[in-house]
This record gives structure tokens, sequence and C-alpha cells, in this order.
């Protein structure tokens, strides 16, 4: 039975042993291979650090990772700012059907895929699109107004698509708050903001840390909704993987500045947690 029972859980251990190593591991590790390679000839190449120095020995590339940091910080904050509101009403306020309304309206953008969001959005922000009409149609513009190929679309466009990745940690751990403790606080003599600040906010502590976390990875890894609402000038730190992969065919240094991404990213997920006080562990748990 023993044997048995060990032999159960290697199989159902398995397929994520696999996922872990074909999918993350062996990737990762032979991209950080590739990074550390220099070309010396034709097919030949030497063991170096060579494409590491030049990330950071090129302020460009500094700068443009800083931007993409600090904008992926800031589309993460604009997320939280709207999803919070949104999460406790559905957590706390809305019962029944509402609720699971309010829910299904959060996710049926999700079934479309964000190629298809992000062209949306194009159509809405155009100088001939939905919005521009509008302004005109009041009298707000003389001419057609174009939205598109700046910082403020890059944005509505990263916070759109991380939308549901804040709302769904909030609103599950919003609804493990029990109704009578917030009545406590009330009754206590609290008001609506001492009650958020000393009773809300610390229980969702984890949802919003977990929350940002996956929203801010996934804005500092978008791809496509910088280059197609910001246009080729977006200065973002994806764009210059892409070109040093498919338009350029550096390999090497489109791997390192792939690997200099995951190692930032993590080492600004860490500068989070302990600024927060959260554990990795309490965070997914």
């Amino acid at each position: 039975m023993r044997e048995g029972t060990r032999l159960g859980f290697i199989l159902l251990l398995t397929p994520l042993l696999l996922w872990l190593s074909l999918l993350i591991l062996i990737p990762h590790v032979d991209m950080f291979l590739v990074s550390i390679r220099e070309r010396v000839g034709v097919g030949k190449y030497d063991i170096s650090l060579a494409n590491y120095r030049t990330f950071w020995g090129e302020p460009l590339y500094l700068w443009t990772f800083a931007r993409t940091a600090v904008m992926s910080i800031l589309a993460t904050i604009i997320t939280f700012l709207i999803a919070f509101p949104v999460s406790y009403y559905i957590a706390k306020i809305a019962r029944g059907r509402l609720q699971s309304a309010l829910f299904l309206a959060c996710l049926i953008p999700f079934w479309v895929s964000e190629l298809v969001r992000t062209f949306g959005w194009m159509i809405l922000l155009r100088e001939t699109g939905v919005f521009s009409g509008l302004l005109q149609w009041l009298g707000l513009a003389e001419g057609p107004v174009e939205m598109l190929y700046n910082d403020a679309a890059i944005m509505v466009g990263l916070v759109y698509t991380s939308m549901l990745f804040m709302v769904v940690p909030l609103v599950t751990t919003l609804e493990s708050l029990d109704d009578a403790v917030i009545e406590a606080g009330y009754d206590l003599g609290g008001n609506g903001w001492s009650v958020l600040r000393e009773i809300v906010l610390p229980h969702a502590k984890p949802g919003i840390v977990s929350g940002s976390i996956v929203v801010f990875m996934l804005s500092l890894g978008n791809y496509l909704t910088p280059t197609m609402l910001g246009g080729k000038d977006s200065l973002w730190f994806t764009e210059l993987i892409y070109s040093q992969f498919i338009v350029r065919f550096n390999w090497e240094l489109g791997a390192a500045f792939g690997f200099m991404l995951l190692l930032l990213s993590s080492l600004i997920v860490w500068g989070m947690l302990r600024l927060t006080g959260e554990t990795l562990e309490e965070t997914m748990g």
C-alpha cells in the first residue's frame, strides 16, 4: 500500500516536473548559455560577459528598462485604484445574481485574445475613431484628434489588459472578510475611512500584493500592447529583445536582455515583498 501511494504521488508529480523543466528551467538555462557567448568568427564563440557589459554600458538600454519598469509600476497602481472599489462592491455589497453578473462582466473581455482587445482600443482612440468623433460632435475639438501612439494610450491598454488579474485575488481575499468585523468597526466609532484603513486594507493585503505582482510582471513583459498603442517609438524593453532576436538576428545580445529582464524584474518583486512585509508563501497562500 505504501509503495502504491508513493507511485501514485510520483505519477501525480510527473506532469508538474515536466512542465517546470521543459517549459521553464531548460529554456532559461539555454537562454543563459546563449547570453554568455561572444561571436569571434563564423560559427565560433567564446564564453564572455560582453553582452551584459553592452547592456550596462549603453544608456539607451538602461533608460528603456527604467522607463518600462516605471510605467509598469504606474500601471499596477492605476489598476489597483480602479480594481479595488470594483472588487469591494462585488465581494461585500453585491449579492446573488448581481454579484455573478458583475464578476462575469469583468471576465467577458478576456474571452477574446489580447490582439483583438488591443485592436478595439485602436479603433476607439485613432483620429477617425469613436472618441475623436465624439469630441468633435460636442464641439470640444475642431478636427480629428489622434489619441494613439503616446504613453497615455499605452497606459490605458496595460490597465485594461491586466484588470482581471487584480480583481480576482482582491475579490477572493475580500470575500473571506467577515461582515461582522466591518460592522464592529463602525459600532466602535469608526468611519468609512478608518474602517478601510484599519480593517479592510490589512485583510486584503495578500490579495493586493499578489495581484500587484501579477499585473506588474504582465505589464513589464508585455510586447503587443506597447507596440500597437505606443507605436514603433514607444521605447519598451520587450521591443529591444524582439529587435535583437528577430530584426538583427543577434540572439546572444537578445538572450542577455531577456535574462536581465528576468533578474531585474525578480529584484523589483523582491523589493515589493520586503517593502510590504509579505512573504512569497503568504502571498500565494
